[in-house]
């Protein structure tokens, strides 16, 4: 499998394995599109580790997580979720957007996330250490967007935590060059128009252009579609669903590129 591209922008590959070495949970916290869920798939593929990803969402249960009991011929069978599987077999378990889930979800990791370590599976009567190779990682979004759930702070200091945030210019064109192809001229026109869209504050924007929807615009200009109605289409649009701003985004995108 070809390693996942991932462009280094502080000291987050060194602070992962201090991290995984010391048997501790990981949160990364950032608002979306900044390269969260790339960086896990990235080290996990770098460290040859097996990966279980569950995006979480607010029916997203313990059960879920855990494993449920299925009926299989005649006879009713115990099926372990990804978190028990991961938890077994040294594995890692990334939990995307953690603070969306169920309530149970968060009590479920209390006993993996201090010292001991341990699964309680209660259907079953199970107790499982974690494998040493276990390791729990976690995404926050901390209230970048309107409606997220928060994180209590009792959860979050179980948790060694480091933040992402849209990396400088440099790097963000070496990021769509690398990922996309796009000729480097047309990547900085993209991330300079990112740069002006992060720095309107008047539009009231629950979120702002993050570097995944550049390279997607990026991506749709290297296939062939008109730049301009790629970034309507990759940036303006996803932004916000109301006419005006899409509109006052669309301006801003004409009179930039």
């Amino acid at each position: 499998m070809k390693t996942p591209y991932y462009k280094e922008t502080g000291q987050e590959v060194e602070i992962f394995d201090h991290i995984y070495k010391n048997k501790l949970p990981l949160l990364l916290k950032g608002p979306t599109g900044t390269g969260k869920s790339r960086f896990v798939e990235y080290m996990a593929h770098k460290m040859g580790k097996k990966l279980y990803t569950v995006a979480c969402h607010e029916e997203t249960s313990a059960t879920d997580l855990i494993g449920r009991y299925i009926i299989k011929g005649a006879e009713t069978v115990w099926i372990d979720g990804p978190m028990t599987k991961a938890v077994r077999e040294g594995a890692l378990l990334y939990l995307d957007e953690v603070a969306e889930a169920r309530p149970d979800v968060i009590v479920a990791l209390h006993s993996l996330t201090d010292h001991r370590r341990t699964l309680f599976i209660d259907k079953t009567g199970e107790t499982v250490v974690a494998d040493d190779s276990f390791m729990l990682i976690a995404t926050y979004n901390p209230g970048y967007q309107k409606g997220f759930k928060e994180l209590k702070p009792s959860t979050r200091q179980r948790f060694i935590s480091f933040s992402f945030s849209y990396p400088v210019a440099k790097t963000e064109i070496e990021i769509l060059t690398n990922e996309t192809g796009v000729e480097e001229a047309i990547a900085k026109k993209l991330i300079k128009l990112g740069g002006k869209i992060r720095n309107l504050t008047e539009l009231g924007l629950a979120e702002t252009v993050s570097t995944r929807l550049l390279v997607d615009a990026a991506i749709l200009i290297k296939s062939g579609l008109p730049i301009r109605l790629s970034c309507f289409v990759a940036i303006a649009e996803p932004l916000s669903d109301d006419i005006d701003v899409v509109e006052a985004l669309k301006d801003l995108i004409s009179l930039s590129i």
